[in-house]
């Protein structure tokens, strides 16, 4: 359990916005399946209490961003080790016509991408226009298909965990290793 109660001699403002709190909670519940966070706001005259619970982590995570779609597919979940690293892959396609792709590194957001996210890219790009030319639905003279004809409609989420990640500017929003 952990409970914060910011001190004013300490801090320079101790204003918090509930809303970015609970949202940064809610993508770590995510992320960090079968955990439960709550958060109990006691600044006002009632209470304000929020529950964050996800069974299945990032399967559930692809659901929530997908939950005003119509989706194509069920939600696919790769999970595995690889040396140094832990992976945990979910996605799904829905009708849309962009892509939703988020990844975090030790549950850190990296909101401009990095290695991790660029070889998922690679990955399903290879993967699918391999299977369309070994199930004969490309033609040997037609182009494979582009990164964004396959991202189209996809919904994901790239958690990896690293022991020593490196990461580019301070901010950690790129992964560079």
């Amino acid at each position: 359990k952990v409970t914060f109660m910011p001190d004013a001699s300490i801090f320079s403002t101790t204003d918090f916005k509930f809303n970015t709190i609970s949202e940064r909670l809610k993508e770590s519940a995510f992320l960090l399946k079968n955990v439960t966070m709550t958060l109990t706001d006691l600044r006002g005259e009632e209470e304000v209490r929020e529950e964050f619970h996800y069974e299945n982590g990032v399967q559930d995570f692809v659901s929530y961003l997908n939950e005003d779609k119509e989706t194509l597919t069920p939600v696919i979940y790769i999970d595995g080790d690889q040396q140094e690293f832990h992976l945990e892959l979910a996605l799904q396609y829905n009708d849309g016509y962009s892509d939703n792709i988020l990844s975090f590194v030790n549950n850190v957001r990296t909101k401009d991408g990095g290695t991790h996210e660029t070889g998922f890219k690679s990955a399903i790009t290879k993967a699918l226009n391999d299977y369309a030319r070994k199930n004969k639905l490309l033609k040997d003279s037609e182009p494979n298909l582009s990164g964004d004809d396959i991202r189209e409609g996809l919904t994901a989420i790239v958690s990896v965990k690293i022991e020593n990640p490196q990461f580019e500017g301070q901010t950690k929003q790129k992964l560079g290793n």
